[in-house]
């Protein structure tokens, strides 16, 4: 009970972030426009023994032995990301 006094005594007045956060839009409150504006350039890289896609936007595809694979998953990216396209 005497360290809980103590925890108390030492965070009083500190702000909780937490209970104070704004909760974050939807997804569907976000004009589509805006999302289908996004540009996906992709690429394959290699590392090691491994070839992945990545894109611009931030996606990675997973690491594959096969390069003919890895270029497939980064053709299909676009379509997959915006799927009205």
């Amino acid at each position: 009970m005497e360290q809980g006094n103590r925890l108390a005594a030492r965070y009083r007045g500190v702000v909780d972030l937490h209970t104070q956060a704004q909760p974050a839009l939807p997804l569907a409150a976000v004009p589509t426009s805006r999302v289908q504006a996004v540009p996906h350039p992709t690429e394959t890289v290699e590392q090691g023994s491994f070839t992945l896609a990545r894109c611009g936007c931030g996606w990675r595809g997973p690491a594959r032995r096969s390069r003919d694979k890895a270029r497939e998953d980064a053709a299909g990216h676009p379509a997959a990301a915006d799927p009205d396209q």
